[in-house]
């Protein structure tokens, strides 16, 4: 039974998430032959606020991104 976690940052919809996890989901199926029901997808959703790289959350970086500051 595979389990497939995914970490993303939050902001998508909710068709948007369970788009992914069919495609997941399908993914897993063609590329390993485990049976679709056997699979298993997490997704995790973060804050923009608990997320970073170099020290700059990913709202931080999209908020300088809307003012032009290089952040």
């Amino acid at each position: 039974m595979p389990l497939v976690e995914i970490t993303l940052a939050e902001g998508r919809s909710p068709d948007q998430l369970r788009a992914l996890m069919a495609a997941v989901t399908q993914a897993c199926h063609d590329s390993v032959g485990a049976p679709v029901e056997s699979i298993r997808v997490v997704l995790r959703e973060v804050p923009k606020t608990h997320w970073s790289a170099g020290g700059v959350t990913i709202a931080e970086r999209e908020a300088a991104s809307r003012t032009g500051d290089p952040t």
